[in-house]
């Protein structure tokens, strides 16, 4: 990967490269390391070039050792350095958890402001690259339950650029979730003109009257291709809502787009049980109650463990399984028939359902 130019097309992945190298041209202090992140640049090539660029004190290998790396990047920001750290693979954070738990996340509440924790944990995360166990979790709700932790989670690549920014820049510890599918997906980058994006700010990826799709990192692609289809071919106006940050949670432009519509779609990659998109649509069910014309539904990963590369297919949520939930949003104001449950003494026939299962 060469040095990208200021102003151009870039990949997902060369955004955060980019990103990454301004830093460290703008402040000595910022440092990267994880595993394979020096001479071969990262498994995916994110840090390609920047041990040469910058030199093997700021742009280094570690040890296969997660928790090790998390501790240093500890003691490393005590220092007043800014660590960039890579663990590569989402499951790989797992062994850290302690470190990141006990440490990260608190170390400026427990010295009461007095050592800030400027570090970056760049999380590769989520599928649909045909990856075994441990290179496919969704382990965002981990962090996202951590108080002190921020979390973000680009979709686009101008995100990319100006969020990596942003956490880097930031005094507070952040788990930045980068999707592994998107990384060879291509967008415009002005690294001249780009305001670093403010945490806890969403944006409308597409404007709607219908619906609001709730949404962010690995699935802002595919609630906007669910969002063409549902216009061609079932006249349905889906908004799709890019939260950006999961911490901080833009609650104002989520309960703002959904008193508009009335009707909304949680859509995560993650398991659906206990995570993320629960919070989101017990929030919104909270705050919006009388502007909503139906219950809010979720649309996520099963809730099994990531399946084999073959397999992975019927886990991933896609453009069928958001258009099913939009279908279920009564429409004709009849409750969804699949939680109606006569009891063992009520010999009223079970409704028919409304659609079938796209």
């Amino acid at each position: 990967m060469t040095t990208p130019t200021s102003t151009g097309e870039l990949s997902f992945a060369a955004a955060l490269n980019a990103a990454l190298g301004d830093a460290m041209e703008r402040d000595p202090e910022v440092l990267v390391f994880g595993e394979d992140v020096g001479a071969l640049g990262g498994v995916f090539r994110v840090t390609d070039g920047l041990a040469a660029r910058f030199g093997s004190d700021r742009c280094f290998d570690t040890p296969l050792a997660e928790a090790g790396i998390v501790g240093f990047a500890v003691g490393l920001a005590m220092q007043g350095f800014r660590p960039v750290v890579e663990l590569q693979f989402d499951a790989f954070g797992y062994p850290a958890f302690e470190q990141v738990v006990s440490h990260v996340a608190k170390m400026r509440n427990r010295t009461r402001g007095r050592l800030p924790m400027p570090i970056v944990l760049r999380v590769p995360y989520a599928g649909g690259i045909g990856g075994v166990e441990h290179h496919s979790d969704s382990s965002e709700g981990y962090y996202a339950h951590t108080p002190g932790l921020h979390v973000f989670t680009p979709g686009t690549v101008a995100d990319a650029y100006s969020l990596l920014t942003s956490a880097i820049e930031s005094e507070d510890p952040c788990v930045f979730m980068e999707p592994k599918a998107l990384y060879w997906g291509r967008g415009r980058v002005d690294r001249e003109r780009e305001v670093s994006a403010a945490p806890g700010t969403a944006r409308v990826a597409r404007a709607g009257r219908d619906v609001t799709v709730v949404t962010y990192g690995s699935q802002v692609p595919t609630a906007l291709q669910a969002a063409q289809v549902a216009a061609a071919e079932e006249d349905w106006d889906l908004e799709v809502l890019d939260l950006r940050t999961i911490v901080p949670l833009d609650d104002d432009a989520i309960m703002r787009s959904v008193t508009k519509t009335g009707r909304c779609v949680v859509l995560s990659e993650a398991q659906s049980f206990a995570g993320v998109g629960a919070e989101l649509a017990a929030r919104i069910g909270e705050r919006c109650f009388h502007s909503l014309a139906a219950p809010v539904l979720r649309a996520g990963g099963l809730d099994v463990p990531y399946p084999p590369p073959k397999l992975e297919r019927f886990y991933l949520p896609g453009v069928d399984r958001v258009l099913d939930a939009v279908a279920r949003l009564q429409w004709d104001d009849e409750p969804d028939p699949r939680w109606l449950d006569p009891g063992p003494t009520d010999s009223r026939p079970r409704p028919a359902s409304r659609t079938a299962l796209r």
